[in-house]
């Protein structure tokens, strides 16, 4: 796998079946190990060793539906009133972060209503926090650190 744009994470990885497979430790048990998933564990690293997030207010790869179409989001954080607080999607380090991007976690977060939005490649990273006064996303240099 490619070398990301992250801090170095303590990741177990096996293979099974002549498959890899890496252990989530949210979800608590191995998952496919594909380029997206690669980005999405070293971010989950990077929120509870870095940023100080507890694993209990994350969610990882939910259903949610919109205009009734099923969706997933990759991870949700919650705040301490178990209200969305960070939305955050994942993509391959390939693929280029789009406007399409933030269209695809804006319209999940017209139903989560979230504060803070990351779009990461593992390569890029995008943070913004919502300005619901001025109805826009102000970008920021990064994501807040949790705050017990």
């Amino acid at each position: 796998m490619v070398v990301l744009n992250l801090p170095q994470a303590k990741l177990k990885i096996k293979s099974k079946e002549n498959k890899q497979y890496i252990f989530d430790i949210i979800r608590k048990k191995d998952v496919v190990l594909t380029p997206e998933e690669w980005v999405r564990q070293h971010i989950l690293h990077y929120l509870i060793e870095k940023k100080g997030y507890p694993k209990s207010i994350i969610a990882v790869e939910k259903q949610l539906i919109i205009n009734t179409l099923k969706k997933r989001f990759d991870i949700l954080i919650f705040n301490q009133k178990g209200q969305p607080e960070i939305i955050i999607e994942c993509k391959a380090p390939k693929v280029k972060i789009t406007q399409k991007t933030f269209d695809q976690i804006a319209r999940y977060n017209l139903k989560l209503n979230a504060n803070y939005l990351m779009v990461s490649n593992g390569l890029e990273h995008f943070n913004c926090k919502l300005d619901a006064v001025n109805e826009r996303y102000v970008f920021l240099e990064d994501l807040p650190e949790y705050k017990s």
